[in-house]
């Protein structure tokens, strides 16, 4: 039986679990070990290394290594991704219309109370 593949963005996902669950910074074995060790070290380096360029982790060098410290929880990892996608558009107004369009009547009121809050926050 093949392993199951992980979905994208999961992998970074349980890295920045781990992260909060650490006493503080710390190294990729550290990380490697809490995730079971069924991973190379060279991936969980390579996904520090992602979550670091998306502002997601940050690191300080120790000796010949780093130790790592999340900036970032699941929900702002997701909330940098869509700021990526979003980013990489010509068109921000027509992609945040169509998201807003496709939205559930609940996550729309939700949307519109968190915009408003921003705002009355900005206000203050």
């Amino acid at each position: 039986m093949t392993p199951r593949r992980r979905g994208q963005g999961e992998l970074e996902g349980q890295v920045l679990a781990a992260l909060r669950e650490a006493p503080g910074p710390v190294n990729a074995a550290w990380v490697q070990e809490r995730l079971g060790g069924d991973l190379a070290y060279t991936t969980v380096i390579t996904i520090l290394t992602r979550l670091h360029a998306k502002g997601a982790v940050s690191r300080e060098r120790t000796g010949r290594s780093f130790e790592w410290t999340p900036t970032a929880d699941e929900a702002g990892l997701a909330a940098l991704r869509m700021r990526k996608m979003l980013d990489a558009e010509s068109d921000r107004k027509a992609v945040l219309a169509s998201f807003v369009t496709a939205l559930p009547p609940g996550d729309e009121q939700l949307l519109r109370r968190l915009l408003a809050q921003v705002e009355d926050e900005g206000e203050g």
